[in-house]
């Protein structure tokens, strides 16, 4: 690095420290919001300092929220009886921003931090099935029975997001476990 360059190098690394940002990218962006356009470059740091300064988790399904409670959850014409646990905050977030599930949401997160005690008590408010729109993987597998065997006295249905061969990609490029279960569960046409 360019010693004399030190506050531009700074930008780099902690543009660089974002996921899917290399050194190319991050050298882009910083010289663009240096030299190019610094209105962008103060828009995006008081956005983030805005950001960071008022969002946190809902304190009912961990989503993102400015308040205390995430708009899902102040909602009520959201279908009560669907539950959808994902994995992420974000991934609400594309579910939400496609329109592809209008009941309730719970962030997994981590096995270490799952509280079934509060997860029970959202299933006791009249949840019928729960759908696990998490990453496919043993792992998750074990996590998904592990819910199941811990809710197993409520009558609930569970089921989770399909899994196979993605639309438009060869069978060469597909993982092995992907592959099993897409002809494991296989459909008639």
């Amino acid at each position: 690095m360019i010693r004399s360059l030190e506050k531009f190098n700074r930008l780099v690394e902690a543009l660089e420290s974002l996921p899917t940002v290399g050194k190319k990218s991050a050298t882009r962006l910083a010289y663009h919001m240096v030299m190019n356009d610094s209105y962008t470059g103060i828009k995006i740091a008081h956005a983030i300092e805005d950001a960071l300064g008022s969002l946190k988790k809902c304190t009912s399904c961990g989503g993102m929220s400015e308040d205390e409670l995430c708009f899902i959850c102040c909602d009520e014409s959201r279908d009560e009886s669907l539950l959808c646990i994902v994995e992420n905050a974000k991934d609400i977030l594309l579910l939400e921003e496609n329109g592809l599930f209008d009941g309730k949401y719970f962030v997994l997160e981590s096995l270490e931090n799952l509280s079934i005690e509060h997860l029970e008590k959202i299933v006791k408010n009249g949840v019928k099935e729960i759908v696990f729109a998490i990453t496919p993987s043993i792992s998750n597998d074990a996590v998904i029975l592990y819910i199941e065997d811990k809710l197993q006295k409520y009558n609930i249905n569970f089921s989770k997001i399909a899994q196979g061969v993605p639309t438009g990609v060869s069978l060469e490029n597909i993982d092995i476990l992907s592959l099993t279960r897409a002809l494991e569960t296989r459909v008639k046409v």
